[in-house]
Formats: structure tokens, C-alpha cells, sequence
């Protein structure tokens, strides 16, 4: 089946009203067991003509992703990006730190009129934020989330790809921190790093000893490996020079 092509249904009549600054925003990172939650914000033109080839970063490989984010910044006329912290993961949960990786982005587009965000609504999001819309699939259907989700998802994996240089043997370069079978055999032979979600109870559990009842023999004989969810959690960034991969915060430039 094709993908799905986003439009700009739900920016025009936004534009029309007089609301020029209309802020796209997601998020990717939400299901890995490592590394920061991601979240970008993106306000294209009024009228603008879409870029071709921009859909959800999740249909799009690594290298179309890689060839159309320069391009999504050059013709944005604003580009936020943030992040939460393993910390703030482990202190808030996933949940809450998805929508403070949000909030961060926005805050950093220097002003917006309206946010359209993926996903369901959030409680207290409008009195943070402003007036906004939640779409549910928005990466797919809505093209400044689309545009966002893009940004986002090559931050992300350029963060992952900058500490899998500094801990090689968990394989974040290839798998984002995923929980695969490389990353599980690789916890439970090097333990877990600063950049591992220690509150998640299946990291607990694996590195207790008790990854047969959490993954079964069957995955493990078979060489796969399917991605560790939090209870709170839902789905999954070129390391922007603006953000630290350690903490996912803005760095001076």
C-alpha cells in the first residue's frame, strides 16, 4: 500500500484566520529503553508549496530522511528543537517528558500563533502552549508534522549515533536504543549505561536476571528482537550541534 501524503488541510484554514505562525510539532524516542525523547517543532510559510518526498519520518529511510531535513530547514520559517533527558524520563515518566520535550521545542521557535501536534489531546498542554490541535496520526496526515517529525527523528539518531560512540557495544547507531536482541545480550553482558531508562521495570527485570519470562526462549532462539514498551509509553533522532546527547538540552553555540 502507498504511503499516505500529508497535506496542508488543517494549516489553510489557520491561515486564513489570520494565523500565520503555525507550529507542527512531534516527537520520536518514546519506546526506546535509552537515550533522550526527541521532540521538534516546525512553522512553515503561508502557501507554501510542500517539499517532495516529506511524509512520516516512519515510512522514509534513513537516507531520504537524511537529504530532506536540510531542506525542511531552509524553507521553515522557524525550526525548534528539544529534548528530555534520561533524567527527566526517569523522574517524570515517559508521558509527562514527552510533552516537556515538546514544550521545549516550541518554546525555541521565537513565537507561534497555533500548534498542531500528533497524537491525542494533553492535559494542561493550552495553558502552556496556547491554542492547539491534536491529531491523531498527524505525522501522517499533517504536513508541518510531517515536516516536524522528520527534524526530530534525524536529532534523535544523531544523538544515539554520538553515544553509541562512546559505549560501541550496545549497537545504538544501528537499533536507536531499541530494546533488539544486540541490545539485550549487550546489557546483560556490560550492564546498563548513564543513558539507560532505569525506571522501566522490563529494564529492571533483564538486568535481574529474568529476561527468559520477560522475552521468552522462542525470541531468543529465533534472533529477534521486538521493541520494549513503558506502560506510559507509545512509539519511536543528525545530532543537531544545539543539543547535548547526554542531557537534551539546548548548548550554547
Amino acid at each position: 500500500m502507498a504511503p499516505i501524503v500529508p497535506t496542508l488541510r488543517f494549516e489553510r484554514p489557520l491561515w486564513r484566520a489570520g494565523q500565520a505562525r503555525v507550529a507542527g510539532v512531534d516527537e520520536v524516542g518514546v519506546a526506546p529503553t535509552s537515550g533522550a525523547v526527541v521532540a521538534a517543532a516546525v512553522i512553515m510559510p503561508v502557501n507554501c508549496r510542500r517539499i517532495p518526498g516529506v511524509r512520516d519520518s516512519k515510512t522514509l529511510s534513513a537516507a531520504q530522511r537524511e537529504r530532506l531535513a536540510p531542506v525542511i530547514r531552509r524553507r521553515a520559517l522557524a525550526v525548534g528543537v528539544g529534548a528530555a533527558s534520561v533524567a527527566d524520563i526517569d523522574r517524570l515518566n515517559i508521558y509527562h517528558a514527552t510533552h516537556l520535550a515538546m514544550r521545549r521545542a516550541i518554546a525555541r521557535l521565537g513565537g507561534h500563533d497555533y500548534v498542531l501536534v500528533d497524537g491525542l489531546r494533553i492535559a494542561g498542554f493550552e495553558e502552556q502552549v496556547g491554542p492547539y490541535t491534536a491529531i491523531v496520526d498527524g505525522d501522517a496526515l499533517v504536513y508541518s508534522i510531517a515536516c516536524a517529525s522528520v527534524i526530530a527523528k534525524t536529532v534523535r539518531d544523531r544523538m544515539m549515533a554520538k553515544l553509541a560512540a562512546r559505549h560501541p557495544q550496545y549497537g545504538w547507531e544501528r537499533n536507536a536504543g531499541y530494546a533488539t536482541l544486540e541490545h539485550r545480550e549487550a546489557i546483560r553482558a556490560h550492564g546498563l549505561t548513564p543513558h539507560h531508562r532505569r525506571s522501566w521495570l522490563a529494564l529492571q527485570a533483564l538486568v535481574a536476571g529474568d529476561q527468559l519470562a520477560l522475552f521468552g526462549e522462542a525470541d531468543r532462539a529465533a534472533g529477534t528482537g521486538a521493541a520494549l514498551e513503558d506502560p506510559a509509553g507509545a512509539d519511536l533522532a543528525e545530532a543537531a550541534p544545539e543539543l547535548d546527547p547526554d542531557l537534551g538540552e539546548p548548548q550554547p553555540r
